[in-house]
């Protein structure tokens, strides 16, 4: 996140969990003094294009469309009006699918927002992966609002893996923990399972206690400097041999955060939401940062 961004964008759609959404952002850019601002796709080009509509039928439909997505957008203003009298508020409801749309609005966020559900244009939130989807282009980091709303007295939780987009997951993570005041839980798991054979049998490592040594430096390192900037933070260190997906969506039960990078060091190139990030996305019980690689100019 940059100082140059001075929005928190959040896509809506009229139903619960998009309220959620809009709430959590609201919060959010209240207490950093930043605009919100509200954004709906109303996604109608298929209503003339392999639709089967044309003329007035098409024309009916397009303004019951727009009429749905005025109304999403005027009471997630009213919504976030009541969090924040003056909180400065802009809005946007463009022709356009929710994904492109909302990735576009990310080049100029700090912060993209979504629900855990949908209806209308952001149907198939979690099944169809709209807020994967987003996630794993998105040009700002993207929240996804699971679980409760309210604000929560649990820590901002990190998953943390060695890799460079772990880094970055890293550093969002101690700024949002120094901004809530409350402390930073730094999770890596690992365990020892850590190559197939040719016949498709995992081999485990033989000594268990050398492997843990090493994660357990792995991740002393990956903290080193930290604390340094953040000295108001403090830090929980948890070590857990385990799949990093279970071990962050059971922490997830008590956070009021978790954050995460968007593809770990065991991905493929092509896989741009790895299978961490994408198991918390649809099954944690907090809001989830998903952090993407800064984009290289």
């Amino acid at each position: 996140m940059t100082a140059n961004d001075p929005r928190i964008t959040v896509g809506v759609d009229g139903s619960a969990g998009s309220a959620a959404a809009v709430r959590w952002a609201a919060e959010l850019a209240s207490r950093r003094h930043l605009q919100l601002k509200i954004v709906h796709g109303l996604q109608v080009a298929g209503l003339y294009y392999g639709g089967g509509m044309t003329g007035i039928g098409a024309a009916t439909l397009f303004e019951a469309v727009q009429k749905d997505g005025e109304r999403a957008i005027a009471d997630a203003r009213a919504l976030a009006a009541s969090i924040d009298e003056d909180l400065v508020i802009g809005t946007d409801l463009p022709n356009d699918p929710p994904v492109p749309m909302l990735i576009e609005e990310s080049r100029h966020a700090r912060m993209l927002v979504v629900g855990r559900t949908g209806t209308g244009g952001f149907a198939d939130m979690l099944i169809g992966g709209t807020a994967a989807a987003v996630a794993s282009h998105a040009h700002c980091p993207v929240a996804v609002i699971r679980g409760s709303h309210e604000p929560a007295a649990g820590a901002v939780v990190v998953g943390i893996d060695g890799s460079p987009n772990s880094e970055q997951a890293i550093a969002v993570a101690f700024e949002e923990a120094s901004l809530r005041n409350v402390p930073l839980v730094a999770v890596h798991a690992w365990n020892d399972t850590t190559y197939e054979d040719t016949r498709g049998t995992a081999r485990i490592l033989t000594q268990p206690e050398s492997l843990e040594e090493g994660e357990d430096r792995l991740l002393t390192e990956r903290l080193a400097g930290w604390p340094e900037k953040y000295p108001d933070v403090e830090i929980r260190r948890v070590l857990v041999r385990d799949r990093p997906r279970h071990a962050l969506l059971r922490i997830s039960e008590e956070a009021q955060l978790v954050v995460v990078g968007s593809r770990g060091r065991g991905g493929f190139t092509g896989m741009l939401l790895g299978s961490t990030s994408q198991a918390l996305v649809q099954h944690a019980e907090c809001p989830v940062l998903v952090v993407r690689p800064e984009r290289k100019a």
